[in-house]
């Protein structure tokens, strides 16, 4: 482990590597470096520090490299245990960024991190999932008063947050960037989606085509699954507990029933719910002897862990992300990445290119937040319709891509109420 004052990752010299990684990255991500060119010209940071609690990868490092540009002051830690890259804290670290993050923390060195991103005292935070406004709100409450505003990134952060704000407790105002049309419509379908198959992929080597694929959950991020899983050729089973979302599933040619029955004939489970316990210990005890169990929702709490461990005579590590349990009669159940994120524990996230319109929301929030310092509620707040488009405009200006425009006639008609048949 490298430590140093402002920074704790694993190897400074995996920096090389990491920069590279983040030029790559940022190749990706045209989008976010207008916004960033803007920026830097701007200057819309200025004496403002800006806490975070994401997954450290190669894009929050573009998304890090964008809010200084910008004049911010930033400290960073990873928002899951076993989601940093390694090589890109150590580039991170090595540019001056406060950091502290390596992949596969301690549950006590993850916390201490959130504690020394509090530390920092951030006038603005960015969260996914949010731990570390969970913190700030039981622990460290004499700094509210100094925060203008927070964003979140991801579904169960929001609903964590709104469940804050529905008993009160909630006390200031969190912007949900999960909830711009350009974020969750194409980074939670399309990105999760793909990552989460990655992941699949890299930590088993399966072959997905004729398996029995379980989606548990039909939000964007289990659609996305199950497209992906079908378009790699698997039998695709949806389990819901939204009756609209079954019926979406159903109609977009998915089998649909309850996890009990499925329980018995999946030969891969994912979970994308965001709840807990979605998979216990009584669905293990019915599952075929090679089952797989992974998880793409933001907590480990999705797959019973504990409970697989106090049910299994044996636990062995047989590849990197990959732990066979041996049951009492023999059946064998495999667990990939310890129940946490698939797609970044074994993977590498989600692709650049989509990461940059969530990064985008991450950057134009930030900048809506200080703008309107004291104006906005201690409320979860959903962004106006046009920082939604002007997302879109840049990500399809960076390819290369042009769209029509309504004529002075049909935009008349459009807003006109009376002009008949």
């Amino acid at each position: 482990m490298d430590i140093g004052k402002n920074y704790e990752v694993m190897n400074l010299k995996l920096a090389d590597q990491g920069e590279k990684n983040i030029e790559w990255a940022e190749s990706q991500m045209g989008a976010l470096l207008k916004v960033r060119e803007r920026f830097s010209n701007e200057k819309p940071f200025n004496g403002v520090k800006i806490g975070i609690a994401l997954h450290p990868t190669k894009e929050t490092a573009v998304l890090v490299r964008t809010l200084i540009a910008g004049g911010a002051d930033v400290a960073i830690c990873a928002c899951n245990p076993l989601s940093t890259q390694d090589d890109v804290a150590a580039a991170m670290a090595e540019e001056g960024v406060k950091i502290w993050a390596y992949k596969g923390e301690t549950k006590e060195d993850y916390y201490r991190y959130l504690t020394n991103v509090i530390r920092f005292k951030p006038n603005y935070t960015i969260d996914d999932g949010c731990d570390l406004v969970s913190e700030i709100h039981n622990k460290h409450q004499e700094m509210i008063p100094n925060i203008i505003a927070g964003a979140e990134e991801t579904t169960t952060g929001i609903i964590r947050l709104k469940a804050m704000e529905k008993d009160e407790a909630l006390k200031y105002p969190i912007i949900a960037v999960n909830s711009l049309k350009t974020k969750h419509l194409f980074d939670n379908y399309l990105g999760t989606g793909q990552s989460t198959i990655d992941g699949i992929l890299r930590a088993t080597s399966i072959l997905i085509a004729g398996r029995n694929v379980v989606v548990l959950g039909f939000g964007p991020c289990g659609q996305g699954v199950a497209s992906r899983a079908k378009g790699n050729g698997a039998n695709v089973i949806v389990c819901e507990v939204d009756p609209i979302r079954a019926l979406q599933a159903l109609h977009e040619g998915y089998r649909v029933m309850p996890f009990a029955d499925a329980s018995k004939i999946g030969d891969l489970f994912v979970t994308v719910t965001g709840d807990k316990n979605v998979i216990d210990v009584n669905h293990m005890k019915l599952m075929k002897n090679g089952s797989i169990m992974a998880n793409s929702g933001h907590f480990d709490a999705e797959i019973n862990v504990s409970g697989l461990e106090k049910i299994s005579k044996s636990k062995v590590r047989i590849r990197p992300f990959l732990d066979m349990y041996t049951q009492e009669d023999g059946r064998k159940l495999y667990l990939i990445g310890e129940g946490r994120l698939c797609n970044l524990v074994a993977a590498e996230g989600h692709p650049s290119i989509v990461m940059a319109q969530s990064f985008c929301g991450q950057a134009l929030a930030a900048e809506y937040a200080i703008k309107n310092k004291g104006n906005l509620p201690a409320k979860v707040i959903t962004l106006p319709p046009d920082i939604d488009n002007l997302i879109a405009e840049l990500q399809l200006e960076a390819l290369n891509i042009k769209i029509d425009k309504l004529t002075e006639p049909q935009r008349k008609y459009l807003e006109s109420w009376n002009q008949g048949t």
